[in-house]
């Protein structure tokens, strides 16, 4: 009987305990949404994601200060390189990646705003448990409002939202996740990037995979 009782103590000080901050899968694939309070951007993505080698893959198509685009990009961090590709002409321009990687994680910073289920609770499988969290990061602009929800079990991305003075605020979507990548061919310059010369940059992209986090 006495175990009995300490194993129920044991499992309900286990389901008490806080939501802990936690980092994503080093590599991750899948989708993404992004758009913007001022409705300057509004994209759709395909991403595949490598923390480990510092690489992201970004696919995207949207609409930019009234204008569609379509936009292909290797980020390479630890070369401190961007490869802007066009598989359809095989051209490629090589640019310099004057940022840091950072991995997707809850930050250090951050306070727990709420865990709470997407979806539903009244059954299995028709629901998903969450952790929503909140802070303050600094950017080139100043600092910048954020919150970020992940899974509580993974720690899988589901949005984020970050509030800048330029966008107001810019929400972020994930879906489709994969833990892995399922074409690690698509994290390596293709065949025709080789003679790229590396340029000065010119002006901004509507959105890099970089700047959404």
């Amino acid at each position: 009987m006495r175990v009995l009782v300490l194993f129920v103590c044991l499992s309900a000080g286990c389901l008490a305990q806080r939501p802990q901050r936690c980092t994503s899968p080093p590599q991750l694939t899948g989708d993404l949404y992004v758009a913007t309070q001022n409705e300057k951007l509004l994209a759709f993505a395909k991403y595949s994601y490598d923390a480990q080698r510092q690489r992201i893959r970004l696919t995207e198509s949207g609409v930019y200060s009234n204008e569609t685009f379509q936009l292909d990009v290797l980020l390479l961090y630890r070369q401190r390189v961007m490869y802007k590709i066009n598989s359809k002409n095989h051209t490629c321009y090589k640019r310099p990646l004057n940022v840091d990687f950072h991995p997707l994680a809850v930050p250090k910073n951050a306070s727990l705003l709420a865990q709470v289920v997407l979806g539903g609770s009244s059954g299995p499988g028709q629901g998903i448990l969450v952790n929503t969290w909140a802070g303050e990061q600094q950017m080139k602009e100043g600092k910048a409002g954020y919150m970020s929800t992940v899974t509580e079990f993974g720690c899988i991305p589901v949005s984020t939202l970050l509030h800048t003075s330029t966008n107001g605020w810019m929400v972020t979507s994930f879906f489709n996740n994969v833990v892995g990548l399922l074409d690690p061919q698509q994290l390596i310059p293709p065949p025709f990037c080789k003679d790229a010369q590396l340029e000065e940059e010119e002006g901004q992209d509507p959105a890099t995979f970089f700047s959404l986090f």
